[in-house]
């Protein structure tokens, strides 16, 4: 019997998570499986991977066989180094303290990059927002400024429009005014 350690997805449509699951390899993919051992959530960022890695390093060790999304969410998780640090051992190439110490500044590495990954994540989401909100209030003064210029033009074409008519109107006075004295004279 062929073993994997493969994903079994869960969820809805467009927002699948996966179970990491040991299963026969004849088995269907969200069907029958030996053991559950994590879980990997690719809709998060950076993706979210709960994994026991101590069930996966024991499946490695007897023989199961990673699928390639699989392999990689180990070597993420360090299973795959750690499997490698072990076999040394066996060898005799490495002691076990060396092991432990590679593993341990291995561990550290890997937890400062994710760390430093997930604040500059978060650093660049505020500045994203902050220049967003700088940028729609950019855009609301230029509207405002073009409303006002619209407004004077506006309140100005009225006033020339009203001088035009007081004008007219006074025109249209003053030579009826004029007619009256020069028919009073005569």
């Amino acid at each position: 019997m062929a073993v994997k350690i493969r994903l079994a997805r869960h969820g809805k449509k467009n927002f699948s998570y996966f179970h990491i699951v040991i299963a026969d390899s004849r088995s269907p993919r969200d069907g029958r499986f030996i053991e559950r051992i994590g879980t990997y959530n690719p809709n998060t960022n950076p993706a979210t991977i709960e994994l026991d890695a101590n069930q996966a390093l024991d499946w490695l060790t007897k023989g199961a066989q990673p699928t390639e999304t699989c392999r990689r969410i180990l070597s993420y998780k360090g299973v795959l180094l750690k499997k490698h640090l072990q076999e040394g051992v066996k060898k005799g190439a490495l002691t076990q303290e060396a092991a432990d110490q590679k593993w341990n500044a291995w561990v550290a590495e890997k937890e400062s990059k994710v760390s430093k990954k997930k604040s500059d994540l978060e650093l660049n989401g505020r500045s994203a927002k902050k220049s967003a909100l700088e940028a729609e209030a950019k855009v609301n003064s230029a509207r405002a400024e073009e409303l006002a210029k619209k407004k004077a033009e506006e309140d100005a074409a009225k006033k020339a429009a009203e001088a035009a008519a007081a004008a007219e109107v006074s025109e249209t006075e003053a030579p009826a005014a004029e007619e009256t004295p020069a028919s009073t004279e005569a």
